[in-house]
């Protein structure tokens, strides 16, 4: 038995966010990915993660019946809200869901998501009961990545809770900067955020009641929301590796590769 069968079921439910009105790749979560609607990829890990439910939200009923046909569970949300954590705090509110359940939020886009880290994020969140969210991170290696604005970083302090998510590179080697940024300085170990988080459905409550901060405005982030409110986010590093997801035709075609 491995360690990880020692632990305590951790009991969670499934959302993902799946809009049909993408801005950079109109109708993504039906784009054929081998035969299968990514929307259907997407679904087929998270029901391999430990999860007890797992909910489409969408606002299309297009997307609405295309899960009904394999055999999926929907939730018909609004399509005016802001953000992907409007969503699932509107999906914990249509099912009754108690304050204190946990929700995976599974980004729609991501067809090679491992259930593993599913799993983790939510007991990441169990475990950790000072925080009201927990999401995952991984180490960046390349410079052009730690310089890229499309790439969002995380810096923790040393009990695990976030101190700040920013599309800036932080931390900032300012010494070794001042010489050269040719490479990544030895010893400085940036961290890119994963955007998959767990959250407890008062947490979700909490969110939408507040307007926009200025912090999350300026970055175009709404994690930053919560920080603002002083609600702690838990980080660790991924288990596994996390690929990245579909944001363009080119993700499109690539993510259609990895399937041959």
């Amino acid at each position: 038995m491995s360690a990880s069968d020692k632990l305590a079921p951790v009991s969670f439910d499934v959302i993902i966010p799946a809009r049909f009105a993408s801005s950079r790749l109109p109708g993504k979560p039906l784009a054929d990915i081998a035969g299968k609607p990514m929307v259907q990829r997407v679904h087929e890990r998270a029901v391999q993660s430990a999860a007890e439910r797992v909910v489409v939200a969408t606002d299309d009923m297009r997307v609405a019946e295309v899960v009904q046909g394999f055999g999926g569970e929907i939730c018909m949300t609004s399509a005016d809200h802001a953000s992907g954590t409007d969503r699932l705090q509107e999906v914990a509110s249509n099912l009754g869901l108690a304050q204190d359940r946990i929700l995976v939020n599974v980004q729609g886009d991501e067809p090679l998501i491992p259930p593993a880290v599913i799993d983790q994020v939510a007991r990441n969140l169990a475990e950790n009961t000072a925080a009201g969210v927990a999401t995952l991170a991984e180490p960046i290696t390349r410079i052009e990545d730690f310089l890229n604005p499309n790439i969002v970083k995380v810096v923790a302090e040393e009990s695990g809770l976030a101190r700040y998510f920013s599309r800036a590179p932080i931390p900032w080697p300012r010494d070794a900067f001042a010489n050269s940024r040719d490479a990544l300085p030895e010893g400085l170990n940036p961290r890119r955020h994963i955007g998959i988080y767990a959250y407890r459905a008062a947490q979700l409550n909490l969110f939408v009641s507040w307007p926009m901060a200025p912090l999350e405005q300026f970055e175009a982030l709404e994690q930053l929301r919560f920080l603002y409110h002083g609600q702690a986010i838990h980080v660790a590093d991924a288990m596994e590796e996390v690929p990245g997801g579909v944001d363009t035709a080119e993700d499109l075609q690539r993510m259609r590769d990895l399937f041959v």
